[in-house]
């Protein structure tokens, strides 16, 4: 029986990047747009101390529910090569143990959560004020968190299998229940900050139940069954080392949001907290097409290799950097142009609108190079190369723009957090394209090498 995952490996480029890219762009649109409503009815029914609330405990569940996203990640990489090796047993294999792994890890993390909940939150930049509120979120967020990594896992594979329409539902139901339930809760029942955590927590519970569904009742080929939910241990390692990429962003990210948060309190106080999280916000919503055609590429990539047609996948590089580079670049423009209108859709506080444009603007300075650094690290991963791409992955937030955060504000103040951003995209973007230019040929000409002995 033919798959619809064989496209991956015979179907026009351009038209296969599309279809794949374009499913992952609308759900990451979709998804970009609920975090923008959320924080519109935070801001005007709450107000900038619920901004402020959010942007401390949006980093800390993202991170917990990212062990589901670096489990996808890792399995689907294995899955999309195994597929092009026609050893679907492996696949069905690895899918049973990122089940496994992603219950028994988000829970304990949830747990913890809830066990050492303040502590985390000071750490996170939760003072003075924003604590009471931050509080309130996160004890009903950390309840729906198991659920969003199952979706956010489940949307890895479904990529991989070759339906990315599927995969952009679950992105785009937890976005509409959102958008639906913040009224009513918020407005409507008047439940300020809790209103908005309880509306989010459902809407992750809807997106879990949906990815169920379809890999048990829908056109899934996966199994969940007994036989393929016991350990794997090279099964397991091989989705814990390319995993690790993803999370170590993720951590990466939260340590960065440790530093940002407590950076911007010092430097700006609440109102800089609430500066960053409409700022935040926009970069979700501004950065969709880019992070959909990343997401497009990947299968794409890790099909051909393992296929060993590599021809393929230098096409597929090249036509990706192209098509991500000038909708990035398009942003930039759109984003300098039109700073101070997009900000008054956030909020009516006329110090916050004054605060928040000029940074907006310093933020996005080289948006146009985020396609690079992107697509660079995703390209790794996708071949099975975990290292570089973890080296590649780490290299904006981690190695750049921590130290950045930490030193350009004891020159410049405030406005040194929002150049440190710019900065770090140009010093990855510089990175990666180095380590395309070395190291990809090197993996393609030993991914050569082995075609040839297996011949």
């Amino acid at each position: 029986m033919k798959h619809k995952r064989e496209e991956f490996g015979t179907k026009k480029l351009t038209r296969l990047l599309f279809e794949q890219a374009m499913p992952a762009s609308i759900g990451i649109l979709v998804l970009s747009i609920y975090g923008i409503v959320d924080t519109i009815f935070v801001g005007r029914w709450v107000g900038h101390l619920g901004i402020a609330a959010i942007t401390v405990v949006l980093p800390i569940t993202f991170f917990i529910s990212s062990i589901g996203m670096s489990i996808g990640v890792g399995g689907a990489s294995i899955i999309s090569r195994a597929f092009g090796k026609d050893n679907d047993e492996k696949a069905y294999r690895t899918f049973g143990n990122q089940v496994l792994l992603t219950l028994i890890l988000s829970v304990l993390f949830v747990v913890l959560g809830f066990t050492f909940m303040e502590p985390i939150l000071k750490v996170f930049g939760g003072r003075g004020e924003a604590l009471v509120p931050a509080e309130a979120y996160f004890k009903i967020i950390l309840i729906g968190v198991p659920f969003l990594a199952w979706s956010m896992m489940s949307n890895n594979v479904i990529r991989a299998e070759g339906y990315p329409k599927i995969a952009m539902l679950i992105m785009v139901i937890p976005a509409v229940f959102n958008i639906i339930l913040d009224p009513i809760f918020i407005v409507w029942l008047d439940m300020g900050i809790e209103g908005a955590a309880y509306a989010t927590t459902i809407s992750y519970m809807a997106s879990a139940v949906f990815a169920l569904w379809f890999f048990t009742k829908g056109k899934s080929q996966m199994q969940i069954n007994s036989t393929y939910l016991i350990p794997d241990f090279p099964i397991l390692k091989e989705i814990g080392s390319l995993g690790s990429v993803t999370l170590a962003r993720q951590g990466t990210i939260s340590i960065l949001a440790i530093v940002l948060n407590n950076s911007l309190f010092n430097y700006g106080g609440e109102l800089g907290l609430s500066t960053y999280g409409i700022i935040n916000r926009v970069l979700m919503f501004a950065n969709f097409p880019v992070l959909g055609i990343t997401q497009g590429f990947v299968p794409i990539v890790g099909f051909n290799f393992g296929a060993g047609k590599l021809d393929r996948v230098k096409s597929i590089i090249k036509i990706a950097m192209t098509s991500a580079s000038g909708l990035a670049f398009i942003i930039f423009a759109a984003i300098l142009l039109f700073a101070p209108s997009i900000i008054s859709v956030f909020t009516n506080d006329n110090a916050l609108i004054d605060a928040t444009s000029p940074a907006i603007r310093k933020v996005f300075l080289a948006t146009p190079l985020l396609a690079i650094s992107l697509l660079g690290s995703a390209y790794f991963q996708a071949v099975g190369k975990a290292f570089p791409a973890l080296i590649l992955s780490l290299s904006k937030q981690g190695f750049l723009l921590i130290p950045l955060v930490l030193i350009l504000p004891i020159f410049f103040g405030l406005d040194g957090i929002w150049y440190a951003f710019p900065m770090a995209d140009v010093g990855a973007a510089s990175l990666t394209l180095i380590y395309l230019r070395v190291k990809g040929p090197k993996f393609q000409s030993d991914q050569t090498i082995q075609l040839q002995q297996q011949d």
